[in-house]
């Protein structure tokens, strides 16, 4: 191995190794409430009013993408509060893994953004099964200095051999599918055909080839850019947004031909959990406040669901994030949208194969 090749060996592998140990390790502090989540999420800044009325931030466990999570807790694994998107809830209740919040003991959820409670798949007869907190975008990310921009008009910049070796797309089923779905002319996929999965099962494939590593943690990916090991990304508003702040020139790219990806997540309250309940509602509480929809919205790049809070903030750097309506931000893009199980089953098959490099 020459010394270049061995460096980015080490470094890629230090990479991997700090993200695969916050993914795969809790974080232990109050141990009366454990939340699983999305690395990163774990910061006090998204939930001061806790930290301020228990002392302590809840104990954090992580999942790299909702498949991940949603098989840990079929197998047992114990949590309080989980952090799904839209598309995962209807398969998370049919596998009775959630019970519904008491919306009354939230008092935000009364100034959610317009519509966003009623996102389907959301609520039942008997409740609201996830409070919608954070949305936002996947799309195509770039650093501005090694790629030229009529280069990453499309995404089809994902299978062009000049990027063969520089692309990084998330090891997240749902955003790896949105993409090819959205590569290859389908923005709808609760009504693709076999032919039009088959079709995008294809161009992921040939995007595989270009890959040089499926990210499950944003801070990996960030790295992987910042070093310019990766130059091209399916990525979340965060990556961009913390890299530019951080003076990368790092940005995305919302209006390539195809467009981009939207989704919604939230979290859930799970059955069978063993901390303090009334923990869980403070936790969803501080994450609804005013400071918490500041530090999602600035530092990280993404929507907060509470319409008061987001009224509060400077309503210019709302409209350039698209962030001032639910439906227009969903407009003209991919929306992740819950899919039948038979379908999200050979999406996640698929994938695997794929990602082995079949």
């Amino acid at each position: 191995m020459n010394k270049t090749l061995q460096t980015f060996a080490v470094g890629f592998a230090s990479v991997c190794l700090l993200s695969n140990l916050a993914l795969n390790n809790a974080i232990a502090a109050d141990d009366e409430l454990v939340v699983f989540d999305w690395a990163g999420y774990e910061e006090p800044n998204f939930h001061q009013d806790y930290v301020t009325k228990h002392g302590d931030s809840p104990t954090f466990s992580f999942f790299g993408d909702e498949e991940e999570a949603f098989q840990k807790l079929r197998a047992g694994f114990k949590a309080d509060v989980a952090h799904p998107c839209a598309q995962s809830i209807p398969k998370w209740r049919d596998a009775d893994l959630l019970q519904p919040w008491d919306t009354s003991r939230i008092p935000a959820f009364a100034t959610l953004v317009a519509g966003m409670e009623n996102i389907p798949g959301l609520s039942g007869a008997d409740g609201q099964y996830m409070i919608p907190l954070d949305w936002g975008n996947t799309a195509l990310t770039y650093r501005t200095d090694k790629v030229n921009a009529a280069d990453v008009r499309s995404l089809q910049a994902f299978i062009n051999p000049k990027f063969q070796g520089q692309t990084s797309i998330g090891d997240n089923v749902d955003d790896a599918y949105a993409l090819a779905f959205l590569a290859t002319g389908v923005l709808d996929w609760t009504t693709a055909t076999d032919a039009q999965f088959e079709t995008a099962s294809e161009w992921l494939r040939k995007a595989h080839e270009n890959v040089r590593a499926y990210w499950s943690d944003p801070a990996a990916l960030a790295q992987l850019m910042a070093s310019g090991e990766v130059n091209v990304a399916w990525a979340w508003n965060e990556t961009a947004t913390r890299l530019s702040d951080e003076g990368h020139p790092v940005i995305m790219a919302r209006d390539t031909d195809e467009g981009i990806s939207t989704w919604v997540c939230g979290y859930v309250l799970l059955k069978g959990g063993e901390g303090n309940e009334a923990k869980a509602y403070d936790f969803m509480n501080a994450f609804l406040s005013d400071d918490t929809a500041e530090h999602l919205v600035y530092d990280w790049g993404y929507g907060h669901s509470n319409q008061a809070a987001l009224d509060k903030l400077d309503q210019e750097v709302l409209a350039s994030m698209g962030y001032t309506n639910l439906d227009s931000f969903k407009d003209k893009t991919f929306w992740q949208s819950p899919v039948s199980s038979g379908l999200r089953e050979r999406m996640i098959a698929e994938f695997e194969k794929i990602k082995a490099g079949f």
